[in-house]
């Protein structure tokens, strides 16, 4: 097991992101590196107001520490008392034009130490597609190239990976999905070390292909405020799961991680509406009866 070979692999996996997205937007992204008082740091990666994105960041974190949080050892009972060294590249990505969807991928490794006992070490990540607008083309390519990350690992990594994707980014309190998600996995450290990273690289490595191509399809579709004032409420959606639901903010902030990094992944204008939903047969209703409904863009059995 070789941490400093995945620490080495997650910085050029921000560099090359960061690139060519400057490279689509023309504008450059903001690089600020950080210090944690209790053990590690990261660099952030974030543009704001840029020609495409309306806010975006990229983010590296190698965080360390003699004690995780209760939100850890909670689900893990387990890695109570023990040491911990975490490290990813997290990235969410907000375009101004409510055609273009709005983004997420993170890869992960973690470990957990006890003097006399063996280490406890996993990889996890994915990527997953948040559309306002949903156009069955995008999602049929987005998760065709999920699904071709996995596949060197094996056929069956995609099915169980997407069922995951959808059970996780899930808002339990809407009932409804944030998204028409991708892949999600955590916990893999099986069979060996190299074969996890090999999969975790390949998942990083093919979010680019994933995501670039809808973006520069879409990002100069026209728009009026109608568009703009939808992609707000929905923009609401993703506000709440991030704050309500996901494990990676709330692990985030209890173990002391940069608040200004951890909180990039939410969007710089969202709205709020009581009891609002749209008009039967308008665009706005397609989002949800055409898209957060937990479909099988691949047609898989």
């Amino acid at each position: 097991m070789n941490t400093a070979q995945v620490k080495e692999y997650l910085l050029d996996l921000q560099n090359r992101i960061v690139s060519e997205l400057e490279r689509v937007d023309g504008k450059s992204f903001r690089r600020d590196a950080w210090d944690r008082p209790e053990g590690g740091g990261g660099a952030s990666c974030v543009i704001e107001e840029g020609n495409v994105l309306e806010r975006g960041g990229v983010n590296f974190s190698h965080v360390y520490g003699s004690g995780l949080p209760a939100s850890a050892t909670a689900a893990r009972p387990e890695l109570a008392g023990r040491a911990f060294e975490a490290t990813g590249v997290s990235l969410v990505l907000h375009p101004r034009n409510p055609y273009a969807p709005t983004v997420h991928m993170n890869v992960r490794f973690f470990e957990a130490t006890k003097e006399g006992a063996e280490p406890v070490w996993w990889f996890g990540g994915g990527m997953d597609l948040t559309p306002y607008y949903g156009f069955e083309e995008d999602a049929e390519h987005f998760h065709r190239v999920c699904r071709d990350a996995l596949q060197p690992s094996g056929e069956a990594y995609y099915p169980r990976f997407k069922k995951w994707c959808d059970e996780y980014f899930y808002l339990k309190h809407r009932k409804e999905p944030r998204g028409i998600g991708g892949i999600f996995f955590d916990d893999l450290n099986q069979p060996d070390f190299a074969t996890c990273f090999s999969l975790t690289k390949s998942v990083g490595d093919h979010f680019l292909p994933a995501y670039v191509p809808i973006l520069q399809k879409r990002y100069e579709t026209p728009y009026g405020e109608r568009e703009r004032n939808f992609q707000a409420y929905r923009r609401g959606r993703y506000v709440e799961f991030n704050l309500v639901w996901d494990r990676g903010t709330l692990f985030g902030l209890q173990t002391g991680g940069r608040t200004e990094s951890i909180l990039m992944s939410l969007p710089p204008i969202v709205k709020w509406r009581y009891d609002w939903s749209p008009q039967p047969g308008s665009p706005e209703s397609k989002l949800y009866t055409d898209f957060l409904i937990g479909k099988d863009w691949l047609q898989l059995a």
